[in-house]
């Protein structure tokens, strides 16, 4: 039987309805001027402006990211690589570390939590953490430095520990050591299986914080076949720029250079694929952002 819904309650769903599609319009609007520009002609861009629609449509942006596509596929297979093997490795890190913090039986899981978050308020500073990679551990011109040093975040574990003690009581637990199960049963049969959205969100972090990563690259890498797309697109526009500047200095006209429309198309090309797969993982990425949020 459907309910009757009283006047104040169907006012108060289209103001909320009409203010959620005002924000979800502003949140469109930069990236389809992003789409626009990426299709406009630089010339206009620099003398017209940004638009929503594309102004004297051109590929010229796209041309010159893809003009040597082997240069780009490679930074894209690399871009993936780190991608998988480090959210992949990340999130079983993270959530043996999470549950193992969350255990009332484990003696000193106050102690090994402040540690893990006493290190996101205080670190060593960059050139400790650079040269522990390249002085101690040897590590520089190896991807295995792209990928390992943001295998977890304090945030994290922290985040995947609450989502266990709310998902999985301590009675379950209880009553499964009872019945003979060790550590590794609980985990992997009565753990793991309600782990979906808080496994989603942890793997969007990390999954999105490598895909966006160049810093490493310009840190560790030795050779341009171990670059991240976004190092390479970085790279990409700084010759552009340069080539720029040198037209500059001989007179030379720079109007046929896409610097600006490559800045968009750069955009375009690298948020691409997050944008493909985000809609696949929402649904757990809001169930478990929001873990702990009401108590019952």
């Amino acid at each position: 039987m459907k309910i009757k819904q009283s006047g104040s309650t169907i006012v108060f769903k289209a103001v909320i309805y009409v203010l959620l599609t005002i924000m979800a319009i502003v949140c469109v609007f930069p990236f389809l001027i992003i789409v626009s520009g990426s299709f406009t002609d630089n010339y206009t861009i620099l003398t017209q402006g940004y638009g929503i629609l594309p102004k004297n449509f051109t590929v010229s942006a796209y041309k010159t990211i893809f003009k040597a596509p082997q240069d780009i596929l490679q930074a894209y297979k690399m871009n993936f690589y780190y991608t998988i093997v480090g959210t992949g490795i990340g999130l079983f890190i993270i959530t043996m570390t999470a549950y193992v913090i969350s255990r009332p039986e484990f003696k000193y899981r106050n102690n090994v939590s402040f540690i893990i978050y006493f290190t996101s308020i205080f670190g060593g500073g960059m050139i400790p953490w650079y040269l522990m990679y390249t002085s101690v551990l040897g590590l520089k011109g190896s991807t295995f430095a792209i990928w390992f040093p943001a295998l977890m975040s304090p945030f994290l574990v922290i985040l995947m520990r609450t989502f266990i003690k709310e998902s999985v009581p301590d009675a379950i637990a209880e009553s499964a050591k009872i019945d003979g199960a060790g550590h590794v049963t609980i985990f992997l049969k009565i753990v793991m299986p309600v782990l979906g959205p808080g496994l989603a969100t942890i793997g969007l972090f990390l999954a999105i914080g490598y895909w966006n990563d160049w810093y490493r690259s310009s840190m560790f890498s030795t050779s341009s076949k171990t670059w991240e797309l976004q190092f390479y697109l970085y790279d990409l526009l700084n010759t552009t720029q340069a080539l720029k500047q040198m037209a500059q200095n001989t007179s030379v006209s720079t109007a046929d250079l896409p610097t600006e429309s490559i800045k968009l198309a750069m955009a375009v090309v690298a948020t691409g694929p997050v944008l493909l797969f985000y809609p696949f993982v929402q649904k757990y990425f809001v169930s478990g952002i929001t873990v702990g949020a009401v108590k019952g």
